[in-house]
């Protein structure tokens, strides 16, 4: 594999302009298969879920957020406290 020819070929695409860049797109007939690709995100998760022995992420995740918010809240109500 010739991965000084990727790394030149990834430098000039990010050079390209949106315009260019949709060019190149059209001219390689990239199209994305969504129903594929969610297919493959939902079996991702399969194979996560069984080395985690199906524990479920959605808690951690709900938490993780309810967090985050309860962060940024006390982080506004400092900011707010600032200018009074």
């Amino acid at each position: 594999m010739n991965s000084q020819l990727v790394k030149t070929l990834v430098q000039i695409i990010h050079s390209l302009s949106p315009a260019e860049k949709q060019l190149l797109e059209k001219e390689l007939h990239l199209s994305y298969d969504w129903n594929l690709l969610k297919a493959n995100i939902l079996e991702r998760g399969k194979k996560l879920s069984q080395k985690m022995g199906n524990e479920s992420l959605s808690d951690s995740i709900s938490e993780l957020i309810l967090e985050m918010r309860e962060e940024r809240d006390q982080q506004l109500m400092e900011s707010c406290h600032y200018y009074e």
